[in-house]
């Protein structure tokens, strides 16, 4: 028989291929003992994944991640999508969005986690979520905020009142966005929740009176204004 579950690495992550056939709840025990048998190897290491080799609903994929993180010390940031080129570019984002987090962590605050409903992470310096922020949570900085994981709650940036701070997100879809006295307005309707498996990293400024947010790309962040 066939390894059911073969894991190879790629730049900055992780990709896990599955075999197409056999029951998920059998695919589930296989992933946990792969990933338990190499603990040792990825030690807490923060990764993307990707999944290959057979189609999966949203609930298999948390799943999936579910029994990675429950055997192993591996921190699953998110998971890419399936389009080759959109790859591509997330990992050029993540390159670059890692430069900011090894600059920012020598001068700013560093929060590995996951910040829920009710909760609020406040500093005066730069502030490095490696996590979600979940609907209802908060993180206030008076620099800069970059979230390594998915921004579904609020975020206010720039609070010392200086110009050229940002907000960068992996997955970008803030309930309300703030930096220095500018607001982030959009027509988009949010849900309480609209957490998501698929990833868009984005970054927030301002340009011309106003909040902008982008995708990331090399090219703007060599030309940001920040």
């Amino acid at each position: 028989m066939k390894n059911p579950v073969i894991i190879k690495s790629f730049q900055n992550g992780l990709s896990i291929y599955l075999d197409e056939e056999m029951p998920f709840a059998e695919l589930l025990n296989e992933i946990a003992f792969k990933f338990k048998e190499s603990a040792h190897f990825f030690k807490d290491a923060s990764m993307v994944i990707s999944f290959e080799g057979r189609s999966l609903s949203d609930q298999e994929e948390r799943q999936l991640v579910n029994t990675i993180t429950a055997n192993s010390s591996l921190n699953v940031i998110c998971i890419m999508g399936k389009n080759e080129e959109t790859n591509k570019n997330f990992v050029k984002a993540l390159q670059k969005v890692s430069y900011h987090q090894q600059a920012l962590e020598n001068a700013g605050q560093f929060y590995k986690g996951t910040l829920k409903d009710g909760q609020v992470l406040e500093t005066e310096n730069s502030l490095i979520v490696l996590g979600d922020v979940y609907p209802g949570a908060s993180v206030i900085s008076n620099k800069d905020i970059v979230v390594l994981g998915g921004l579904y709650g609020h975020a206010y940036a720039g609070g010392n009142g200086e110009e050229g701070h940002f907000v960068v997100a992996l997955e970008m879809s803030p309930e309300k966005l703030k930096i220095g006295d500018f607001k982030y307005k959009t027509s988009e309707k949010q849900s309480k929740w609209s957490i998501k498996p698929k990833i868009q990293p984005k970054i927030a400024y301002v340009k011309d009176g106003r909040v902008i947010m982008e995708p990331i790309t090399k090219e703007l962040l060599n030309d940001l204004p920040v």
